[in-house]
């Protein structure tokens, strides 16, 4: 069964957690390029997307969330581009069992588009197209566009998805709550997002990163009440703190996985992990999601 039809059948389907604090809690070196590990410790990366599987994720994202050319520019691999995002993809897949999937992980480019900033939205749909071809032909069975803040970015990433891969397109942006509500850094609310990215093709839209789950609930909720589509949230492990020099992430796995329920009641059909979750955090969702009568059917 394909990844769409899984969806429609009306099962919750668990993603992974982060793939960043998984790599540096395993050597990534502050500053690193994550992606270039695709290269450089093609071990690590099928070790991180076994984890994941074997605790009980659904879906697996590729190590490629800043595999575009901008990012890549910047650590000196824009030529590596095609190669490293290709690996992503060979790597997650090597490691998922027949009835899972792998998620091509696109994020932002870092860059402003004109007039704001000095980049045309040819460039920027050039740079996404060149990544989402590349994590298609390393066996993704998806594409997740993810961690966006612009609304018009995130358009032109499934724009460039859509037309340029065979692939199921998802796409999720992050949200602050301020004293309005809930906006991205850009202004874009998540009734806004959902309904222009839905427009543009998008076949599951949603949020992650930015929030512990009891933030991410809300925002799933008010999603949920503009659209009866395919909805995706994937929730930081609250909000990070820095304890002994050290990031610390305070949501454990049982505070999560508890509230999770309350994805599911709402619906959402992909939940998952983002920043500072681990295996631990998908083993205890999964258990949740397993046991929970509107989860797995």
């Amino acid at each position: 069964m394909n990844l769409l039809k899984r969806i429609e059948s009306g099962e919750t389907l668990v993603s992974d957690g982060a793939t960043g604090t998984y790599l540096q809690s395993n050597g990534l070196e502050p500053g690193g390029c994550p992606e270039h590990l695709n290269l450089t410790n093609p071990e690590l990366i099928v070790k991180m997307a076994t984890d994941y599987f074997i605790n009980g994720a659904d879906l697996v994202l590729t190590n490629s969330f800043g595999g575009n050319p901008f990012m890549l520019s910047k650590y000196g691999l824009r030529n590596e581009l095609e190669r490293i995002n290709i690996k992503a993809a060979e790597h997650a897949k090597s490691a998922c069992p027949s009835d899972k999937f792998v998620l091509g992980s696109v994020g932002p480019t870092g860059e402003f588009l004109q007039p704001l900033g000095s980049i045309s939205e040819k460039e920027m749909f050039a740079g996404f197209k060149e990544q989402v071809k590349a994590l298609e032909k390393g066996g993704a069975d998806a594409i997740i566009i993810e961690t966006m803040t612009s609304l018009e970015e995130a358009i032109l990433a499934v724009e460039a998805a859509k037309l340029n891969t065979n692939l199921v397109v998802m796409a999720t942006m992050t949200f602050d709550l301020g004293p309005r509500g809930f906006f991205t850094m850009m202004g874009v609310t998540p009734e806004v997002a959902v309904r222009e990215i839905r427009r543009k093709g998008a076949d599951a839209v949603g949020a992650n990163c930015g929030n512990g789950i009891d933030n991410m609930v809300k925002i799933a909720k008010i999603m949920r009440n503009v659209d009866d589509g395919p909805l995706v949230i994937h929730s930081n492990a609250g909000f990070p703190k820095i304890i002994k020099g050290r990031i610390v992430y305070p949501e454990t796995p049982e505070i999560m996985s508890e509230k999770f329920k309350e994805l599911i009641d709402a619906k959402i059909n992909i939940i998952g992990g983002c920043c500072g979750t681990t295996p631990s955090h998908i083993s205890a969702i999964n258990s949740v999601v397993s046991s929970y009568p509107r989860g797995k059917i």
